[in-house]
């Protein structure tokens, strides 16, 4: 923790966090809800009547059909590849030009106009721009996936700035530290928490549109096992494995990004 914010510490209240809580509540419950999920989902298509929608069991042995043909790592690399490449620019980006936007007054008046303009539109929507300026290539969904992730983060770190409290602004002026360093100790330790809400929600839908653009865009991914199993034959059973994998895959991406949280400066952040 700097100097500065352990200046400032008497002046917001830390939160203590809560005690951890019991395995069963950590791991017990989870696994309970999703096996109860199985069971009710098992239940549902056997009383459907229903030839095409596969079973837990059918979705699983299609999962070891893919692994057993090379095919399930080979397309997971290839949409986390795309969405590793696409979203980390996204942060690259996103982050310092939200808290350039959020400090600088000018600037915020001069670019929110666009951003705002540009925010509401579907990543979806600039598919046929995307093939039409990169073809049919990973460079599409990256572009898209950078699109998609650039503008959450934006916003969040632009609008984390505004919300500090003056009294942390005030109370490193009194120190006497320049600018830079007052981004270093002050600024982006106070942002972290709500920076780092904006690039879950981002990576959220980083993911939704890697599956989209992989439906039209290339012949590789998770998204496009969805949509070649549905056409070749209506394997359900794999495009239920494909949507498993997405989620399963979002969720530990998710958990990763919530390990952040256990830094000091961004529990310092919290307490602002």
């Amino acid at each position: 923790m700097t100097h500065v914010a352990s200046a400032v510490e008497g002046t917001a209240e830390i939160p203590v966090r809560a005690a951890r809580r019991p395995a069963f509540v950590r791991i017990g419950l989870p696994l309970l809800v999703a096996g109860l999920s199985l069971l009710l989902w098992h239940v549902l298509v056997r009383f459907s009547g229903s030839d095409l929608f596969p079973t837990p069991l059918d979705v699983l042995l299609g999962i070891v059909e893919l692994v057993q043909k090379g095919l399930l790592l080979k397309y997971i690399v290839a949409s986390l590849f795309r969405v590793t490449i696409g979203f980390g620019l996204a942060v690259l980006l996103g982050i310092p030009m939200g808290l350039l936007l959020g400090w600088f007054q000018k600037l915020f008046f001069a670019f929110n106009p666009m951003i705002q303009i540009l925010r509401p539109i579907s990543p979806i929507a600039w598919i046929p721009v995307a093939i039409l300026w990169f073809g049919v290539d990973d460079r599409a969904p990256i572009f898209l996936i950078f699109l998609a992730s650039v503008f959450p983060i934006t916003v969040s770190a632009m609008a984390a700035v505004q919300n500090i409290q003056p009294v942390y602004i005030r109370a490193a002026r009194n120190f006497g530290i320049g600018r830079l360093d007052l981004f270093r100790r002050v600024i982006f330790p106070a942002t972290l928490p709500q920076v780092l809400t904006g690039i879950r929600i981002a990576l959220g839908v980083a993911w939704l549109v890697v599956v989209a653009a992989e439906m039209i865009a290339v012949n590789s991914g998770l998204g496009y096992l969805i949509i070649d199993a549905r056409n070749a034959g209506k394997r359900y059973d794999l495009v239920v494995a494909g949507m498993m994998m997405i989620g399963l895959i979002g969720l530990g991406l998710d958990l990763l990004v919530r390990q952040l949280e256990k830094f000091d400066e961004v529990r310092w952040g919290y307490g602002r």
